[in-house]
């Protein structure tokens, strides 16, 4: 039962606590497209790339070294985009596993849908407003040529509070 109770967040047996300095999500895209995938988001979205490793394991003979982490500095953001390899740790796709959605907050929705599509991005159904999109907002979504579904979305009103 107390090993239960740390698996889940209980204290006890817990020497000291952990802290976190950041989250940087990591979009996976098939090898070779992060190169591409990097150039997309600096277009589509204004990101800028504060540096790139490459994967070592990378042959000299062959054309395109995989991208074995790129980072983009997003809307005060760190989002990683990288190359999924043969031997890379990618989480493997299975049926009813859940999907991540990336939301950008804008005060132009139309235009940064307008722009994500001129890029190579797909919109995906019409700009909502009001009950039918987050906290009353605007919002228009997006798939970009890597599979990623961007929700693009004006400064949402205040929620409703959640209760625990």
């Amino acid at each position: 039962m107390a090993q239960q109770e740390v698996q889940n967040g209980g204290a006890e047996k817990v020497a000291e606590a952990v802290a976190f300095t950041a989250v940087k999500p990591q979009l996976l895209v098939e090898a070779p497209k992060a190169s591409d995938a990097v150039q997309f988001y600096k277009a589509a979205f204004g990101a800028e790339e504060a540096g790139r490793t490459l994967h070592s394991k990378r042959k000299a003979e062959q054309e395109l070294p995989l991208i074995l982490s790129a980072e983009l500095k997003l809307a005060g953001s760190t989002i990683l985009v990288s190359d999924v390899a043969d031997d890379s740790a990618a989480p493997a796709k299975s049926a009813g596993s859940g999907g991540v959605v990336l939301c950008l907050e804008t005060q132009d929705v139309d235009a940064a849908v307008a722009k994500a599509v001129s890029a190579g991005a797909v919109a995906e159904g019409e700009i909502v407003e009001g009950d039918g999109a987050c906290c009353g907002g605007r919002v228009g979504k997006v798939k970009d040529p890597y599979g990623y579904v961007w929700l693009i979305c004006s400064a949402a009103k205040k929620c409703a509070e959640v209760e625990a």
